[in-house]
């Protein structure tokens, strides 16, 4: 495996976290130039922003919770060198179940799908996490 392979999950997880980022913002701006919100209502938190301003918010929070641990654990593959299909799977696993869990909290917002999805990625996380812990472990 190279480099590269284990990057570009990467490089779409911080694209997600981008694209998010630029969504929210743009929802933000547009309540607040609308007058939909004044920025005395959201001085000091974020109460006061519309539904859909807060999904995006949300959703962009939520991608420095589990994914942290990705990208920690992207880090020490490439710097021990370890990575194999398997891992990289699970990589890719983690990163479409944060996809899908970004466009429910976006869209319709159920919480039991959305709960399921980051169950999934969780799984996915903690495998490779496994994974990784016996190869450096065993020396396999």
């Amino acid at each position: 495996m190279t480099v590269t392979d284990f990057l570009l999950p990467v490089f779409v997880e911080v694209g997600l976290t981008l694209v998010l980022l630029v969504m929210m913002a743009m929802a933000r701006t547009r309540c607040l130039t609308n007058g939909e919100v004044r920025p005395g209502d959201i001085a000091l938190g974020e109460q006061k922003w519309p539904t859909k301003v807060t999904q995006y918010a949300n959703a962009f929070r939520n991608q420095f919770e589990l994914p942290v641990l990705f990208y920690v654990l992207v880090a020490f593959i490439l710097i021990t060198r370890v990575g194999d299909v398997l891992l990289l799977v699970l990589a890719w696993c983690f990163v479409v179940t944060r996809i899908i869990h970004a466009y429910i909290h976006v869209t319709y917002n159920t919480v039991r799908h959305r709960g399921a999805i980051f169950g999934l990625g969780a799984v996915a996380l903690i495998a490779m996490w496994i994974v990784f812990a016996i190869k450096i472990l065993t020396g396999i």
